[in-house]
């Protein structure tokens, strides 16, 4: 964690968790915190097969609405299924799980606690402290990396968000797969996955696939591309894909998945590695099947060399910081004991995510559905319904039929249909841009606008002043580039900027 950033999940410091004493905060997300830990029943070794050292990840429960634990619960399902039947050491590894059970600290009773291995760093950590170029270690990275992969597949499950983060390296200088919150077991040629992705090691049929009930459709061929992306930027310290950011990167992948232009690797490449990268990177999922982890781990192997590897770096801690980097097992949570009771029937339009959206404030029953589900489909803790609400009102009052053709905005998010059409799903899209015409209607606005605002905050600067909430819909409504060249709200925009933050306290239960 950053200096000055507070957990979502707070704990206060010597708190007790069965054997486990809290420590430091190490990591906090949308929906949890992690803390180191102590193990309090012995001083040295290990006690009753636990480590002594180990990191904590702590998911509330307390003010989640049924969406979100019906969702939570899917990620538990996912990370326990998948720590359950696979027992590898390329995986990393869960110790336990338990449940709060404290009254008298509402905020901590009722969570869930994953006891995860601590790990000594990652290979985001490694790139980060690293010199520009290529890893002198890659090559033994990536085939401890592909090992695991091919493990994971075999078994019959896909890790879905294979990125530097979630690989860690070990304090034996072994390398692990982490963070599998995403990871999705194989129902015949293919698996469902939630809707979340990493933009720059997403294959180009993920970006705007089909969305159903249980997920987005995934096959293994996703992790093979996030392979060939990791690949190219560990051997050459660049990613394929040219661009700034991850839009121009997007934007570079979209015009190579229609054929508009061509994959130019690194001239920095090493030949040995080359086909095997452009192999993993073809355009299509159909290119890619023809090479499963496991023909792709031999490649690997014999490009890494038969010799013995170099010595992956030893990360430890930084001193000043205390950091301790964590094994990044993902939001997930064990159901267990009657913690959650969800009802069978549907919850009441009108009550529908109350714990995030005031229900007493003036936005319209109809899109109030709408406006959750938007915001979460993106995991940014910067995108909630109570900021799109807030966006939709200073917009267009709620207004599904607004049009102002002297700007060409329509609909009750002010789409113009260029921009609109950029944002639907591939399905709902027409063949031309011409042909998308209004009245927009909200279940496809609304919809879009979280699609919007989840890429926004992705893309905005650390260094934004303000508000980010804020920021983010006053990119919306002028850019991101004008936005993060300004770090922070230009003059011209403080008048949308003030209505945007007055509706943001307004519409959040409790204030913003």
């Amino acid at each position: 964690m950053t200096a000055g950033e507070e957990p979502t999940v707070q704990v206060p410091v010597g708190y007790l968790i069965g054997r486990w004493e809290v420590r430091e905060p190490l990591a906090s997300g949308a929906f949890s915190s992690v803390y180191a830990a102590r193990a309090i029943a012995t001083s040295s070794g290990s006690a009753d097969g636990f480590p002594v050292d180990a990191a904590l990840k702590i998911l509330p429960t307390g003010t989640r609405t049924p969406r979100q634990l019906r969702h939570l619960q899917e990620l538990a399902h996912r990370e326990l299924e998948i720590h359950r039947k696979l027992q590898h050491p390329r995986l990393v590894r869960m110790f336990e799980a338990q449940t709060i059970d404290d009254p008298e600290h509402p905020g901590l009773d009722g969570a869930t606690v994953l006891v995860l291995e601590r790990a000594a760093g990652s290979v985001e950590d490694l790139l980060s402290r690293s010199a520009p170029g290529p890893l002198p270690a890659a090559p033994s990275l990536l085939a401890q990396i592909c090992e695991g992969l091919a493990q994971i597949h075999r078994a019959g499950w896909v890790h879905g968000d294979l990125k530097p983060a979630n690989v860690l390296l070990m304090a034996d200088d072994s390398v692990r797969l982490g963070d599998f919150n995403l990871a999705s077991e194989m129902d015949g040629t293919h698996a469902y996955a939630p809707v979340f992705a990493t933009p720059d090691y997403t294959p180009p049929e993920l970006l705007w696939s089909d969305i159903t009930e249980q997920g987005r459709q995934i096959r293994p061929t996703a992790d093979i591309w996030a392979f060939g992306i990791l690949a190219h930027l560990l051997l050459t310290g660049a990613l394929p894909l040219p661009g700034g950011t991850p839009t121009a990167r997007r934007d570079s992948l979209l015009r190579y998945a229609r054929g508009r232009e061509e994959l130019r690797l690194s001239a920095g490449l090493p030949e040995a590695w080359r086909p095997i990268v452009t192999d993993c990177l073809a355009r299509s999922h159909e290119e890619r099947a023809a090479h499963d982890a496991l023909s792709l781990l031999r490649r690997v192997e014999a490009a890494a060399g038969t010799g013995p590897s170099p010595r992956l770096p030893r990360l430890r801690p930084r001193r000043v910081s205390r950091r301790v980097w964590v094994a990044g097992v993902a939001a997930a949570l064990l159901v267990c004991g009657g913690a959650y009771v969800l009802r069978d029937r549907p919850p009441d339009p009108a009550q529908y995510g109350a714990g995030e959206l005031r229900t007493d404030q003036g936005i319209p029953v109809a899109y109030r559905g709408l406006i959750v589900d938007a915001a979460h489909t993106c995991e940014s803790r910067d995108v909630t319904p109570a900021l799109i609400a807030a966006l939709l009102k200073t917009e267009s009052d709620f207004d599904p039929g607004l049009a102002d053709p002297t700007k060409d905005e329509y609909g009750i998010a002010r789409w113009t249909p260029r921009v609109l059409y950029y944002w639907l799903p591939e399905r709902q899209r027409p063949a031309r841009v011409e042909d998308l015409k209004p009245p927009f209607p909200p279940k496809t606005s609304i919809p879009a606008v979280g699609r919007y605002l989840c890429d926004i905050s992705r893309t905005l600067a650390k260094d934004v002043q303000g508000n980010r909430k804020v920021a983010v819909a006053v990119a919306y409504r002028t850019s991101v580039d004008i936005v993060n060249e300004a770090a922070g709200i230009r003059p011209q925009e403080r008048a949308y900027a003030t209505k945007i933050d007055r509706r943001l306290d307004q519409y959040t239960p409790g204030g913003s």
